[in-house]
């Protein structure tokens, strides 16, 4: 793949990833997208419910 190179360490083992970020923005941004993904994956969550039901009630109140 053009744009990616890999370090090798002294027994031929892939250990680095090099990317060359304007041919592979995509890559990057899928790369960077499922390490913060991971990076929260033990933090609380919250129901889409309680998100739709909490963005409604701030509506209510910025019209009064």
């Amino acid at each position: 793949m053009k744009g990616i190179q890999f370090l090798i360490d002294e027994h031929g083992e892939k250990t680095a990833v090099l990317i060359d970020l304007r041919m592979n923005a995509e890559l990057w941004e899928d790369f960077y997208d499922r390490a913060l993904a991971s990076s929260r994956e033990n933090e609380p969550r919250e129901s889409l419910e309680s998100v739709k039901e909490r963005l409604q009630r701030g509506k209510r109140r910025t019209r009064s």
